[in-house]
């Protein structure tokens, strides 16, 4: 940031902001990521969760308000320099006046975090004028789970000052970062018939380009192992037939022992020796 003086002797202030936003989105201004915060007090389970928050580092978000006549322009930055001011973790730019004000220090971080969602301070910003006892400026990030979105947007929700002390800027900032890992809901039953499904797809076309375009078979001859497959078809319908199907079998007889042949008939009898002669 630069400060020019016109010829009148009246200030103003050139930003470079968007060359900065430029720069930091294309990794000029990157660093270790979350490692440059420093936390207020040192713990595991707060570094855990800013450790959840890397990819969200070393990009730029912003939000724009209007209060009437004035706008305004926040940027905030995890664990960097936001808007390109040294050690500012968000910064609060005003249109009109051309003026920046600090918000929050990322040297005085601190994180929560549930399941699904993070929040973070940061303390040390620029102290109020007029309001809070003329403490210093702190800003809260909430960062939701938002599987949904294709881009993180970051708003204002409010604005806390009427206080004598405690006063925040609240930012909302919709991510898929902080959202958890999604479980896998097959079963290993489901997974085995699918990959049972891919090898017989392979199966089934590979065998039927190696016989079309090696062996040359037309046809149903293109089918892998055709004559192997034609032979368990038989079978499984030749006992198919022997075990469902009945049909017109030879009766059984009465009695044991009698022969089911044809009896032999007897010769016929003849008399003519009994005529006399």
């Amino acid at each position: 940031m630069k400060v020019v003086y016109s010829h009148d002797g009246g200030p103003f202030l050139v930003w470079t902001l968007v060359v900065q936003l430029v720069l930091c989105g294309s990794g000029v201004y990157a660093t270790n990521g979350t490692k440059n915060c420093k936390l207020l007090t040192e713990s595991a389970s707060e570094r855990a969760v800013l450790n959840r928050l890397e990819p969200l580092a070393h990009k730029n978000f912003t939000a724009v308000t209007n209060n009437g006549t004035e706008s305004y322009t926040y940027v905030f930055q995890l664990c960097g320099d936001a808007g390109g001011i040294q050690g500012a973790g968000v910064v609060q730019f005003e249109t009109k006046k051309m003026k920046a004000k600090v918000i929050g220090m990322y040297n005085a971080t601190q994180a929560i975090g549930g399941s699904d969602w993070v929040i973070l301070f940061y303390g040390n910003g620029e102290s109020y004028h007029d309001h809070c006892s003329k403490e210093m400026r702190k800003a809260m990030i909430m960062i939701s789970c938002n599987r949904g979105t294709s881009s993180d947007q970051m708003k204002v929700a409010l604005e806390v000052r009427q206080r004598a002390q405690d006063c925040f800027y609240l930012f909302e900032l919709d991510s898929s970062a902080v959202c958890p890992p999604l479980e896998s809901h097959l079963s290993t039953g489901s997974i085995i018939l699918i990959i049972g499904f891919c090898l017989l797809s392979v199966y089934l076309l590979g065998g039927f380009l190696y016989q079309r375009l090696i062996v040359g078979a037309k046809g149903m001859e293109q089918f892998p192992n055709y004559a192997f497959w034609l032979e368990v078809g038989n079978m499984t319908a030749d006992g198919c037939d022997f075990v469902c199907r009945s049909g017109n079998r030879e009766e059984a007889p009465a009695y044991r022992g009698v022969a089911t042949e044809p009896l032999e008939e007897e010769p016929e009898e003849r008399d003519d020796y009994l005529l006399p002669m």
